[in-house]
């Protein structure tokens, strides 16, 4: 399994973060980078690894789909294992909804999801909520206001657990990215993703 690690020279924490991509690209795109390198600046270990499907991507070039659910589930595990009980789970999109169930199996101390795929895009009657029931830890969405897996004016009507808090980003898409007569940008979204789970983290010390 392809693995990165970013390790701070002056840990602030024990807790190490696994982290993981979203469907369609793997651990070393712009978002993936920004967000572990920004952790590591601030003292948290960052473990980014890839699922089955797209490591493979890697040895042959094709594109494929995402492995079914159950091989998802069983990757992170093998990851959280490692560094349990001092782990969040993590993860980008789906990678942050896979996350999400870590914590629901209790695998790890808490999750951070970024840009929650709480619906498909056009589908808001999906709402991908079947385990929320079972998540008691703490669990950190950071989401642009207009993404289009759920917008904060959709989100606002969901019955999310009590553990969860959800961080909007202004006029950021999927990726954070709002529309420049917004007055933000996109690396301020990224920078402000990276201290609200900072803080976070170190919360849960």
């Amino acid at each position: 399994m392809n693995v990165l690690v970013d390790a701070p020279p002056v840990p602030q924490t024990d807790i190490t973060v696994v982290l993981t991509h979203g469907a369609g690209a793997g651990m070393d795109t712009d978002f993936m980078t920004a967000m572990a390198r920004g952790l590591c600046d601030n003292g948290i270990k960052v473990v980014r690894f890839e699922f089955p499907y797209m490591a493979q991507r890697r040895v042959d070039g094709k594109r494929r789909p995402p492995d079914r659910m159950p091989v998802l589930e069983a990757a992170f595990v093998e990851q959280l294992q490692q560094y349990a009980p001092r782990c969040v789970a993590a993860g980008k999109s789906m990678g942050g909804r896979v996350a999400s169930m870590m914590l629901a199996q209790q695998h790890c101390l808490g999750a951070m999801s970024l840009g929650y795929p709480f619906h498909p895009p056009g589908k808001p009657e999906k709402i991908r909520n079947d385990h929320w029931g079972q998540v008691e830890r703490p669990w950190l969405i950071v989401q642009g206001s207009r993404d289009p897996f759920g917008t904060l004016d959709e989100v606002a009507q969901y019955a999310l657990p009590v553990s969860a808090r959800v961080e909007w980003l202004d006029d950021g898409d999927h990726d954070f990215k709002p529309r420049k007569a917004s007055g933000f940008t996109q690396a301020l979204h990224w920078q402000r993703a990276v201290d609200v789970m900072t803080h976070w983290i170190k919360e849960l010390n």
